[in-house]
Parts: C-alpha cells; structure tokens; sequence
C-alpha cells in the first residue's frame, strides 16, 4: 500500500485532513481481524466515526461510494466495505505543504545530484540525458502538493562505463537514479523516461545534459 499524503492546508471531501485520518482510522479499527465477508461498517458507525449529523454522514458516504472509498451494501452484505483507498486515507501523513522557494531550491540540487550521476556513477550504463519539472510546479500555487520531475535517461557511452569490476544492469541503474532524485525530498515524485516528449503537459526543461558519446 503506498503511503498518501495530506496537506495541512487544504480539506479533503470538506474535512480537516487530521479529522478526515483519525475519522478512517476509527472507522478502520473496527474491522481489523475480522475476515472480508463480515469486514463492513454501518452507515450509523461511520456517522459516529466522523463526528457528522445525519445529512453530512450521508452526504459523506455517498461521496466516498462515489471516489471508490466505500463499497455499497449488496443483496447479501449489509454495510459498507473499506477499499484500499480508504485505508491509505487511515495511515496517511499530514504535513506541511512544500513552499515554492523550497521547490526551487531542490530542483537545484537535483541539478547537481544529475551531474554527479553522470560524472561518477560510471558503474551505471545509465546516464541523466535531462529532466523536466511538471504537475504542481507549472501552476501558480506558492505551496505544492508535490514536485513532479521527469528525468530522461539513456545509456551510458561505452567509454564511459566502469571497465572493471562489476557493473550494474539497466534495470538495476534505473533504480538508483530514480531513488537518488526521491531521496532528495519526500515530495519528490520521480518518472524515467527515454523522451521528454512522453511527459505530461506543460513541463518546463531544468537541466540538459551533454548526452552519450558514442
């Protein structure tokens, strides 16, 4: 399960994103053991759960039936069924959001982490070709959610690569450079790529490299 994030200053379904975590978590804590067929929580529960009046809590399930956070009673199952989306809600973190000086500053330093990769790492017959800055960035927010890059790779020039001892394999290479560009923030959310034209629009070019010599 991939861990969600939420901002300190945005609501999520119109609730406080520490309500809405302890809110699920509660509602979670109720079917924690039990087997999947009797795995469901009642709409008066969920009510409880998230401190609403009746309009509110049924304004609410309906929403999450409707995002996919709840399944409907059946036939055959009273109740409703808690859906992965739903519980990474439960164990979601709440943090501050990313000022954009902030963003600036790491896309900096994923500029220097680029030139490492492709001056040091000759172990890894990848390289950094580029990489561009997409999603949150390209708005005119001043607090991001996240920091989308995308970073083209393409293989390393044969004189280039480590003549002795071993080196990696491309998948193996891939890894650490898209865990190396993450490491640089939680925000981070990295995507490799062999085209910068494969990347979702508008995203702004940050750092070009000088490309495999062949």
């Amino acid at each position: 399960m991939k861990q969600r994030t939420l901002l300190t200053n945005r609501r999520y379904f119109g609730l406080d994103p520490v309500h809405l975590r302890a809110a699920t978590g509660r509602a979670l804590a109720r079917v924690v053991g039990l087997p999947p067929d009797r795995a469901r929580v009642s709409a008066t529960n969920l009510r409880h759960d998230f401190s609403l009046d009746t309009t509110q809590a049924e304004a609410l399930v309906k929403e999450f039936v409707a995002e996919g956070l709840l399944d409907p009673p059946t036939i055959d199952r009273t109740g409703y069924g808690l859906t992965p989306q739903f519980v990474e809600l439960a164990a979601a973190r709440v943090v501050e959001p990313l000022p954009r000086a902030r963003a600036k500053q790491l896309l900096t330093e994923a500029c220097a982490l680029a030139e490492r990769i492709n001056d040091e790492d000759v172990h890894n017959p990848l390289m950094v070709i580029a990489f561009a800055v997409h999603g949150d960035y390209m708005t005119p927010a001043h607090h991001l959610s996240t920091l989308a890059v995308g970073v083209v790779v393409d293989l390393r020039a044969p004189t280039r690569r480590m003549r002795f001892g071993r080196s990696m394999r491309k998948p193996e290479g891939a890894a650490s450079i898209k865990e190396a560009f993450k490491s640089l923030s939680s925000f981070m959310r990295v995507r490799l790529v062999t085209d910068v034209r494969s990347l979702p629009r508008p995203f702004s070019v940050v750092f070009e490299g000088t490309g495999p010599r062949l």
